[in-house]
């Protein structure tokens, strides 16, 4: 038998890309090898201090290490931290939920979970006048931003028909405020809110909250209540993300924290505050009794003032009724009938006076032009002679003997020869 023989090959490994920018879905990394990348990158990192807030401590009795979750207090972003036994127990107070703290520690990466986390070394909570201290140059960054100024607040409605209250839950200050209000005016509608008002998850919920209310139309005014507290559980409401979500709230907002020792800075940057929840519930809207009473008091006030305009009115009447111009209107048209019938009857024999005047002058100065007139002289028996252009005759030397003159005579006109002048014998 012959012998046979195989020449099989098996094929050669892949080559793996060298970085993460040369990897492409033909040739890509297996997840061990981008686990390692990242293990190798993480290592490379530095210790750092990092602050945040403690929202989950788990501690196991007799277990070397305790974890923890760190919040950062302005935005909703954490991460888990481990921390030895030894370390919690170097802390001077002991370490709660809640508490602001700084920590020492390496970020580690975990490739078989594919999980970040920080391992602390070292835990330091942060004290309340530190806490205090910042509060109060935030206080002068916003300040001089003018996030405070009067000009900036906005007038409460007189009478809001819903109201929108951020509260804790199932909390005093909720209570304070419902009843209140709605024993002033029982018609009042409530946006109630129900979120935390202390500890990490304070900031973001009230933040959410009065970004929510802000957004209904029908909520006209906006109440931040809590019935007071220690200074650690006032510190949300100093919170920057917060107290600019109030400061660009639209719709009228109300602070009663009730804390008067010290101001948080919601009471600044709100439109009003209030020193308690029943203030607020006080102040947003107003007391039906006595709204009722001043209405009962504007009739009366009313009434008074129209009776007394109607018998002022009235005593008038009475006085123009009683005028004797009023009492026999016939009286006056007859009085003024009267004295035009006297003026017409002047009128009259004024001018017929005059008239019989005129004519008088009239006749006078008739006879006068008649006794001048050249026709009258005619009349007489005088004759005028004119020559032939038209001259009168005035004098013997106007005229020649044998010159044709004519004659104007009383009644018609004569042609006359001039003669000769004969001397008398």
């Amino acid at each position: 038998m012959g012998t046979v023989t195989s020449d099989h090959h098996s094929p050669a490994p892949r080559r793996l890309a060298a970085r993460a920018l040369e990897t492409t879905a033909e040739n890509p990394w297996p997840v061990r090898l981008l686990s390692s990348k990242i293990t190798e990158y993480v290592n490379r990192m530095a210790p750092l201090w990092v602050e945040g807030q403690v929202v989950q401590l788990n501690r196991r009795p007799g277990a070397t290490l305790a974890f923890l979750t760190l919040r950062d207090t302005d935005a909703d972003m954490s991460l888990p931290v481990s921390v030895h036994a030894r370390v919690l127990a170097a802390v001077e107070a002991p370490l709660e939920e809640g508490a602001h703290v700084v920590v020492h520690a390496k970020p580690t990466f975990w490739p078989k979970r594919g999980t970040l986390q920080l391992q602390a070394d070292e835990v330091r909570p942060v004290g309340v006048g530190e806490l205090l201290a910042r509060i109060e140059h935030l206080k002068r960054v916003l300040a001089a931003e003018g996030l405070f100024d009067a000009d900036r607040k906005v007038p409460l409605p007189f009478l809001p028909g819903t109201v929108g209250l951020v509260c804790g839950r199932e909390s005093k200050a909720e209570h304070d405020v419902v009843v209140n209000a709605r024993a002033r005016w029982p018609s009042l509608r409530f946006e109630i809110r129900e979120v935390a008002v202390q500890g990490p998850r304070a900031v973001p919920e009230v933040t959410a909250a009065i970004a929510e209310l802000d957004a209904d139309p029908a909520v006209e005014v906006i109440v931040v209540a809590r019935g007071g507290g220690a200074v650690e559980d006032l510190l949300p409401f100093s919170n920057e993300a917060l107290v600019r979500a109030a400061a660009a709230c639209r719709t009228p907002l109300v602070s009663a924290i009730g804390h008067e020792t010290d101001t948080p800075l919601l009471d600044l940057v709100a439109d009003y505050r209030a020193s308690t929840p029943t203030d607020a519930a006080k102040r947003v809207v107003p007391d039906v009794a006595e709204q009722r009473r001043g209405l009962s008091q504007a009739r009366q006030r009313i009434r008074h003032a129209v009776r007394a305009r109607l018998h002022g009115e009235e005593q008038r009447l009475a006085a123009l009724r009683s005028r004797p111009v009023m009492a026999d209107p016939h009286a006056v048209v007859e009085r003024r009938e009267e004295e035009v019938r006297r003026a017409r009857l002047a009128a009259s024999r004024a001018f017929a006076w005059r008239t019989d005047r005129a004519a008088g002058e009239l006749g006078a100065l008739v006879g006068s032009l008649r006794a001048l007139s050249p026709a009258a002289t005619l009349a007489r028996g005088y004759a005028v002679l004119r020559t032939h252009e038209g001259e009168v005759v005035r004098a013997p030397d106007q005229v020649e003997p044998g010159d044709q003159l004519e004659a104007l005579l009383a009644q018609g006109r004569l042609v006359v020869e001039v003669g000769y002048d004969e001397p008398a014998v």
